[in-house]
Parts: structure tokens; C-alpha cells; sequence
């Protein structure tokens, strides 16, 4: 060991000291996170409102932490939540237990899984921390409608998946949600879930270590 191996270690603390200090003021102004942050996923709807999911369940197949449950059912003709055969009727992701990897994100055959930049998942409350399907949808933009309701951009489910003439396609910004981001949840907004899950009893379907 030579003489100055010791002082050597302090290299990095000592070039620290100099520099200059800064303070962040947050919650109150929101650091701007990278543009391909991994943060709260989203469900994404068609340019008509139908929603994405199909209800294969193959995010929650794909997920290494066990954190996704999904429940499929038929759609119907009096009763349409997606282009498709099938809808996702139950769809829960645990906050508790996602590592927010992104796997599901790749899984997902029709772009229906998307992740925002929204970071702060905090809460003080293990059930408010499993998250519905109704808290996880895209809002309604202008010119979507909220399902049920029947196909409007193609006669059948290749219409909307292969972006035909009439149709949505994967190119028209104006239905892709998919980069859109929800405002920061602020404590206000969190006690109102909180009190909105315990009136239904929701909130506590999917326990950590529950199977998909």
C-alpha cells in the first residue's frame, strides 16, 4: 500500500465539497423525470373509447413479482368494452409488489399497457396501494365516449389492429393516450381513493402472494 492510498479514497469527497449546493422545491414544482421513466402504468382506449385490453392476461403471466391480476369476459353485443372477443373485466396491479420492470409492457400484444412518468406511488395505506382497473384507465378525450357502447372505427377487431381505411390507426396521435401523463397525486386526491375504496370494500381482492 503507498503512502497516499488512504487520502486517494477521499478523492471523490473532498471534489464534492466545492461544488455548488441547490435545493429542489418539492412536492410544490415536480422534478421533470426522464422521457422513458418507468412510472404508474396506464390502460389506454382507442380513438372511440374502447379500450385496448383484451383481457389475454398475458402481463400478468409475464410479471415477475406476481403483482398483476386479471379477469377476462366476452363482450357482447349489447354490451362492448373492446374491439375484440374479450375485455378485461377485473384488472388490479399491487403496487406493493411491483418492480416496475416493464416486462408486462412488452408482453402486451395490442399496446393496451403503458407506463407514464407519474412516480410518486407513496401512500400510507397497504390497500390503496392495489390499484383498480378504473384507476388505472386512460381518461376520455375529446371525441371518445366511455364503453359500453359498439365499434366505431372498423366493422370488426382487424379493423382497429391493422389500422384500415375508417379505422384507428397506430399513427393517429389523436386516440394514442399512450404518452399521456396523469398530474401528480397530491394528498388530497389519495385520501379521496382511500375513502372511495373503503365505502365499496374494494381495494383488498388481490393480496400480496395471491396467484394470478
Amino acid at each position: 500500500m503507498g503512502l497516499f492510498d488512504p487520502v486517494a479514497g477521499f478523492g471523490v469527497t473532498f471534489r464534492t465539497m466545492f461544488r455548488k449546493t441547490f435545493t429542489e422545491d418539492y412536492p410544490t414544482k415536480p422534478k421533470v423525470t426522464a422521457p422513458r421513466f418507468h412510472g404508474r402504468h396506464q390502460l389506454n382506449r382507442w380513438p372511440d373509447g374502447l379500450e385496448k385490453c383484451v383481457g389475454c392476461e398475458l402481463c400478468a403471466w409475464a410479471c415477475p413479482a406476481d403483482a398483476i391480476y386479471v379477469e377476462g369476459a366476452q363482450n357482447t353485443d349489447e354490451e362492448r368494452f373492446s374491439p375484440g372477443e374479450r375485455y378485461g373485466r377485473v384488472y388490479q396491479i399491487n403496487y406493493l409488489r411491483c418492480i416496475l420492470c416493464g416486462l408486462c409492457i412488452e408482453a402486451c400484444p395490442t399496446r393496451a399497457l403503458t407506463m407514464t412518468n407519474e412516480f410518486e406511488l407513496a401512500d400510507d395505506s397497504r390497500a390503496a396501494l392495489i390499484y383498480e382497473k378504473s384507476e388505472l384507465l386512460a381518461p376520455l378525450l375529446p371525441g371518445m365516449d366511455a364503453p359500453p357502447h359498439e365499434r366505431r372505427l372498423g366493422d370488426d377487431e382487424q379493423a382497429y389492429f391493422l389500422g384500415l381505411p375508417g379505422s384507428g390507426r397506430p399513427d393517429d396521435r389523436a386516440g394514442d393516450i399512450s404518452g399521456a401523463v396523469p398530474q401528480p397525486m397530491n394528498q388530497g386526491y389519495l385520501n379521496k381513493k382511500r375513502t372511495a375504496r373503503a365505502a365499496s370494500g374494494t381495494g383488498t381482492a388481490v393480496a400480496p402472494g395471491e396467484g394470478k
